[in-house]
């Protein structure tokens, strides 16, 4: 049977079959020609003529780098996913299969670049220098993230979906307002992560418009794994998410969201066309979501194993640990360092969360207002004199 061909409208009136609309989204299962890839699933180097200058000075140390932040970042990905079914997490949302869109992307960014993430950035989060203990309160439901989120340039979690793009719009709108962009070697800019689902809701568009508006510096790093939840892709929209930036009046591009060389060199050019004041960019990293949406989720009931199979072929980190021992001459034993690196990561993260103190039911009161508030202030001083009096109840 022939390949489904991608959609052409030649008449207003004219609508594509459901084969054409999966054949524009993803051309063949790599993502289509316009897919931007240096390090395919084999883990041999390919070129790519526009991006290549942009990791030509990737060494073997630096991509051995690479390779141990993907192992790190998976390692305590599945200890968050494990901890949850233990009980000792709230949820979790695992990053499994992304890590190279992640520390890609973030290995980018300068230290004066700013990130605004969704709920899934575990890998961006390490790459800007937080520790994963650090993000287990969120999990855990003691705080919102206990890292300072102005030092390391990495906002908060976001939990309501494609809102951290307003956020990042606004961001991004004052480094221009401040004259912080235009210069390309002390230029800021910003970079915003959501998912293709997010791409369905309206404060990601008012993002792109006010973004366009004005120039802002922004790179907005879509995070295209295939299933916003149970809602494949094909649902969603029309065309290839990176083409929609067309409408707005910036580039687009899509970049092999598994290939963490190829993530790294689009974002660094991206955010170069930020800093140099050209203006926001989309980047559609076609990647896969390997595990469940979440802990609350079943993702058996909506997907087939063979998919799933199929991207377990494409795996970020093994296409660069072949490249690595196979095409560099990188030995075993570096392999082997890494992975008793990540056992003592595991061990630390599961050590960590079992003891973290539970904080008291006043905590609700104190984080509240940044300025004390007189109503917030008289309700607490209710509630510890109700509390009080219970416990002497109680004792009685």
């Amino acid at each position: 049977m022939e390949e489904p061909q991608a959609w052409v409208p030649t008449d207003p009136r004219s609508r594509p079959s459901h084969d054409q609309v999966v054949a524009g989204l993803k051309g063949v299962d790599e993502g289509g020609p316009e897919l931007v890839q240096l390090l395919t699933p084999e883990g041999e180097r390919v070129h790519d003529e526009r991006f290549d200058r942009y990791a030509d000075e990737v060494d073997v140390e630096q991509l051995k780098a690479l390779y141990r932040d993907m192992v790190l970042v998976r390692r305590a990905d599945r200890e968050g996913n494990s901890l949850q079914r233990q009980g000792e997490l709230g949820i979790w949302v695992p990053l499994l299969g992304q890590e190279a869109a992640q520390v890609g992307s973030g290995r980018a960014l300068r230290p004066t670049d700013m990130a605004f993430p969704s709920y899934r950035e575990h890998g961006v989060a390490w790459t800007r220098g937080i520790d994963p203990t650090e993000l287990l309160g969120i999990f855990r439901g003691t705080d919102h993230g206990s890292w300072d989120f102005a030092e390391r340039r990495f906002h908060p979690y976001t939990i309501v979906i494609g809102n951290q793009c307003l956020n990042a719009a606004g961001y991004a709108m004052g480094q221009r307002f401040e004259s912080k962009v235009g210069d390309p070697a002390s230029g800021e800019a910003t970079i915003c992560y959501f998912g293709d689902g997010a791409t369905s809701q309206g404060d990601v568009h008012e993002g792109f418009v006010w973004a366009a508006a004005y120039d802002a510096p922004l790179v907005f790093f879509c995070q295209n794994n295939q299933w916003a939840i149970s809602v494949p892709l094909d649902r969603q929209t029309r065309v290839p998410l990176y083409q929609r930036a067309r409408g707005y009046g910036f580039p687009g591009v899509r970049v092999d969201g598994n290939d963490v060389l190829a993530c790294l060199a689009v974002t660094r050019w991206a955010l170069e066309e930020c800093r140099t004041g050209n203006g926001p960019v989309l980047i559609e990293a076609f990647t896969y979501r390997m595990d469940a949406h979440t802990t609350s989720d079943d993702a058996t009931r909506y997907r087939l194993a063979d998919e799933v199979e199929l991207w377990k072929l494409k795996d970020p980190i093994e296409r660069v640990r072949v490249h690595l021992t196979r095409r560099l001459g990188v030995g075993q034993d570096f392999v082997d360092a890494v992975e008793a690196e990540a056992d003592e990561l595991g061990a630390r993260l599961r050590e960590f969360c079992r003891a973290m103190p539970s904080p008291g039911p006043e905590r609700m009161f104190s984080e509240v207002y940044a300025d004390a508030s007189d109503q917030v202030s008289r309700q607490r001083d209710e509630y510890l004199a109700y509390h009080a009096s219970f416990l002497d109840g109680e004792a009685s």
